[in-house]
């Protein structure tokens, strides 16, 4: 079980504000340093192939600027793992990955493709990367990423995000005893347990109280809330909420 849980700021949709005008501002990069100045423990940013937000100078950038954990996000491609083996980022998370959506839908599916998934997996590890990998509370997808060697697994948390917005308090519970389930069997097989996408202030104590979990990736909110309220004070908010929940 985890003690003290970590916060991992995801600044891709920094990039995205920045992309939309061209130019280089707003910069993801000064945004990392902010995160990281207020207690972040790591920053946490996804290189799509159509390279619709961070683009690959951020990453070298963030590379070289910060002094917390980089979680580099990627696909399962060629591209992206010698990218990695370029700069062996301190994590490496894979996750499924589609152009036509706008933001990732789902969790890998681990089961049906191990043998692909432990080849890509294994040089990433060979030069010092924790491998992290995105899956659904699903309990046949928990033991496929032991199998296949990774590190830490990442639970997706946007279904219980959704049902939480609609008010369908019966989904959301539903929803909440399967996440704890799977945290608490990633735990007995030994994975480190993450957690991420569609966290907010109204929803995320519930998952961070969850004593299993070692780390939340929170983005998309953080950046929509430092339109209201700022970067730093939405982080420490955050960080706030989440103490508050494991309290």
């Amino acid at each position: 079980m985890a003690n003290k849980q970590r916060l991992g700021v995801n600044i891709d949709h920094v990039a995205t504000l920045r992309n939309a005008r061209g130019g280089a501002y707003p910069d993801p990069v000064r945004a990392a340093l902010m995160a990281e100045a207020v207690g972040a423990d790591g920053i946490t940013a996804h290189l799509r192939e159509d390279r619709r937000h961070i683009q690959d100078k951020d990453i070298y950038a963030l590379m070289d600027a910060l002094t917390v954990p980089l979680n580099f996000e990627i696909a399962a491609t060629a591209e992206m793992q010698a990218i990695a083996l370029r700069l062996k980022p301190h994590a490496v998370c894979i996750v499924p990955e589609k152009r036509e959506e706008r933001t990732t839908e789902g969790g890998l599916e681990i089961a049906a493709d191990q043998n692909r998934l432990a080849d890509f997996i294994i040089p990433l590890s060979e030069v010092g990367c924790r491998v992290s990998l995105f899956v659904e509370a699903d309990e046949r997808q928990l033991e496929a990423c032991v199998g296949v060697g990774a590190d830490v697994v990442e639970l997706h948390t946007g279904a219980y995000c959704d049902f939480h917005a609609k008010g369908d308090i019966r989904a959301t519970d539903d929803e909440l005893k399967r996440i704890m389930r799977c945290t608490a069997l990633a735990d007995e097989l030994g994975l480190e347990v993450h957690a991420g996408h569609g966290l907010t202030f109204g929803n995320v104590g519930p998952i961070a109280a969850l004593s299993e979990v070692a780390e939340l990736n929170i983005g998309h909110f953080l950046i929509g809330e430092a339109v209201f309220m700022g970067l730093e004070p939405a982080i420490v908010e955050m960080r706030r909420l989440m103490q508050q929940a494991r309290a």
